[in-house]
């Protein structure tokens, strides 16, 4: 059987190219005002995607609080953390408002064209004949920034911590370094955070999304994307590396998911399941894994010695520089770079138990709006909705599923408080 194998130039963008864009606005650091529509807690993607929707509708009176003050900036500092310079999501993936003439990702890229490298032009040329393609970080991220300068989106962003969201009714009250502010609607775009290690870590032991020193031994824990840039960051540096996978082998995908949950067909089959089934489902295709791309440079740089994988072993401990082995081998480097995935952060840490409704790690939500069944004006949007949308609900194109979704129970709940103020 013939195996396709990327070459990894296709990892390799330039980062730091100036494409043509308007400069940056701060985000706001005032005090929020005391009432909004609409209330978007955290920038990520997702908040992107669903601002951009209300705009198109004709929704502005919305308020965002992100605690780094960028929208995209929590998803693009990690990138940048670590060295990425290529999405995993191709270019018909993208942060847009589904079922609007907006300028997409492929046509933004065909923008900078006379900029791109001879390699990003074929990935363009690919995308444009509906094959899987690679999208540079420099593009998407300028891309980014065109989606908000298009959709007036900074004036509308607060940089602040959110500490509570209390439902009240047919009201929220979002209280947050800024001041509290009381809401129609409440939308959690909290994405995921880091999954961490039970207990404080050693000397030399840090995570994947910490900027990492260059050293002479370098061992990396975890078998998802992270983990190989983690590895390909060592073996640039000259680093001789050590891998330690949990699984009997690396698992190479396209996709974080399996590419069938990113169409219809594939959603529908995930909703026509029991919650045991999902369950399954979601085990079984949320698994790590590592884009193609990176197959010929690790198995090059194992061949040649300069990289040592140790496969099927669980983790027993953790010491300074390394991990201890559950078959009682102690791995040692200079550095450990723990890289142990994402979980969702499902609003556990901002509303009450009884309101979140955890059942299996998620929350209560109302399949139709993605609303907490016990608060029907705050909705989950991006991973959160996983139960409900399937394993794509945490990704880029996951997210317009979601928006639509929400952003239809929203203008619902706006049009019903405007008719119970013309009878008033």
């Amino acid at each position: 059987m013939t195996v396709f194998l990327p070459p990894p130039e296709l990892l390799q963008s330039p980062r730091g190219r100036g494409f043509t864009r308007r400069p940056r606005t701060a985000a706001r650091v005032d005090s929020l005002p005391a009432r909004a529509d609409v209330v978007l807690v955290g920038g990520g993607l997702a908040a992107l995607s669903l601002a951009g929707a209300l705009w198109h509708a004709g929704v502005g009176d919305i308020v965002i609080v992100d605690r780094e003050g960028r929208l995209g900036g929590q998803f693009l500092r990690r990138a940048d953390t670590l060295g990425q310079r290529t999405l995993r999501s191709p270019y018909d993936h993208h942060p847009g408002a589904e079922g609007y003439r907006d300028c997409e990702l492929l046509d933004f890229a065909r923008l900078q064209w006379s900029s791109l490298t001879a390699v990003e032009k074929r990935e363009v040329r690919m995308a444009q004949a509906g094959h899987r393609s690679v999208v540079p970080l420099d593009v998407f991220e300028a891309y980014v920034d065109h989606v908000v300068d298009a959709h007036d989106l900074t004036e509308r962003l607060w940089q602040g911590e959110v500490r509570e969201v209390v439902p009240a009714g047919t009201e929220t009250v979002v209280r947050t370094t800024r001041g509290d502010i009381t809401a129609s609607a409440v939308v959690l775009c909290t994405g995921e955070e880091r999954a961490s290690w039970p207990g404080r870590l050693p000397d030399r032991v840090q995570y994947w999304d910490e900027p990492a020193a260059r050293t002479d031994t370098t061992v990396v824990v975890g078998a998802g994307l992270s983990g190989a840039h983690a590895v390909a960051n060592g073996l640039t540096n000259g680093s001789h590396v050590h891998w330690v996978l949990r699984n009997g082998s690396e698992h190479y995908q396209c996709a974080d998911v399996n590419a069938s949950f990113f169409r219809a067909e594939g959603r529908a089959r995930f909703h026509n399941t029991t919650w045991e089934e999902r369950l399954e489902l979601m085990r079984r295709h949320r698994k790590a894994s590592v884009m193609f791309e990176f197959r010929p440079t690790l198995e090059k740089a194992e061949a040649e010695g300069r990289l040592t994988v140790h496969r099927g072993v669980e983790i027993a401990g953790l010491h300074a520089g390394g991990v201890d082995l559950a078959d009682g081998t102690a791995v040692s480097g200079d550095l450990a770079v723990l890289a142990l995935g994402t979980q969702p952060n499902v609003g556990s840490e901002l509303l009450p138990p009884d309101i979140v409704g955890l059942r299996d790690g998620w929350p209560d939500l109302d399949e139709a709006t993605l609303a907490y069944r016990a608060a029907p004006r705050v909705h989950a949007l991006g991973a959160a909705a996983c139960m409900i949308l399937g394993p794509a609900a945490r990704n880029i194109d996951g997210h317009r599923v979601g928006v639509s979704r929400v952003a239809g129970s929203i203008l619902a709940q706006i049009a019903a408080g405007e008719k119970e103020r013309i009878h008033a």
